[in-house]
């Protein structure tokens, strides 16, 4: 890795972290002061997408780290559940990132970004989201069953009707993070080589 990467590595991170625990904070108006629309998401997504997926996870791995650290919020394990929402988006953003881009040689991939932008933006965006909402949604139902501090005890049913929720959550969230992201990796790619 060199001295670039790492430098856009340790900026990243501290945006990251620095948005999480000090960004605008929003709170749900479906489940108001229980889940909480931010944008400390936006540079995980475009380090994954700009220097790689080792790199994008490294920050969320970190960002998790420092959560449960300094703010792991009303459960103890819940950077956890971040981390899980997180890692299941990259996943999506990945194989679409993959599929639209293959094929194209690496000094090309600024100007292949910029002509198929709308393309690769409703792509990385859906399969995002599908990804994100179909592991939160299976995740959420079992975790939050448990006994703190992995849960809250929810009953069954209980679990169930938060469901609509988080699935709306996780959705409208990866809506604007995704698009944000590869639109300002666009931006980078097409102006900087790196």
């Amino acid at each position: 890795m060199n001295t670039k990467t790492l430098a856009l590595i340790v900026v990243f991170a501290a945006l990251t972290i620095a948005l999480n625990l000090g960004g605008p904070k929003i709170s749900a108006p479906f489940a108001p002061g229980v889940l909480w629309y931010q944008i400390w998401e936006i540079p995980i997504v475009v380090v994954f997408l700009l220097i790689g997926p080792k790199a994008g996870a490294s920050i969320a791995v970190l960002n998790t780290l420092i959560l449960l650290a300094v703010f792991p919020g009303a459960l103890p394990t819940g950077p956890f559940y971040n981390l899980i929402a997180v890692a299941s988006m990259l996943f999506g953003i990945y194989v679409a990132y993959n599929i639209y881009t293959r094929g194209c040689p690496a000094e090309e991939i600024g100007k292949f970004l910029r002509q198929h932008a709308k393309g690769l933006t409703i792509s990385t965006t859906a399969l995002g989201i599908t990804f994100r909402v179909a592991i939160t949604t299976v995740s959420n139902y079992f975790l939050l069953q448990q006994i703190s501090p992995i849960g809250f005890s929810y009953s069954p049913p209980a679990a169930i009707a938060f469901l609509p929720a988080s699935i709306l959550f996780n959705a409208t969230l990866a809506l604007y993070t995704v698009p944000i992201a590869v639109a300002s990796v666009i931006t980078i790619k097409s102006r900087f080589r790196i």
